[in-house]
């Protein structure tokens, strides 16, 4: 029984080590830069955490990802160090804000919605 047990909690701490915890956002913004942040490195996993999966948002960051895999090395590294230009932070109401922003390597000007959720704020792109 001891033997048992004992490998079950090995078990359970072995699996245990791939589980990825983030710390949830404070504010729109937080929750907006983490996700800009996360998609201009690579992580999708974390990028993933702050998406509003109810939406159907998951296919747009499968698109996001897509497109960042199919990038050289050298690109993504470009990315991976680039800075976020946050152009204007509209807050529409209290559980709503948009955010503007572009990246140090592309410039290219994109925007996406932050909404409130209980007590989760999440990307709405």
């Amino acid at each position: 029984m001891k033997k048992t047990v004992f490998f079950v909690l090995i078990l359970l701490i072995g699996c245990g080590e791939n589980l990825q915890e983030y710390t949830k956002a404070e504010n729109a913004l937080d929750a907006g830069r983490e996700f800009i942040n996360a998609c201009l490195t690579g992580d999708f996993a974390k990028a993933a955490f702050f998406i509003d999966s109810r939406a159907g948002e998951n296919l747009k960051l499968q698109e996001i990802e897509r497109k960042y895999r199919l990038k050289d090395k050298e690109e993504r590294q470009q990315y991976r160090t680039a800075s976020i230009n946050i152009r204007e932070v509209k807050e529409l109401n209290d559980s709503i804000t948009l955010i503007y922003f572009s990246n140090s390597v592309d410039k290219v000007s994109d925007s996406l919605a932050v909404v409130k959720q209980k007590d989760n704020w999440r990307v709405k792109l």
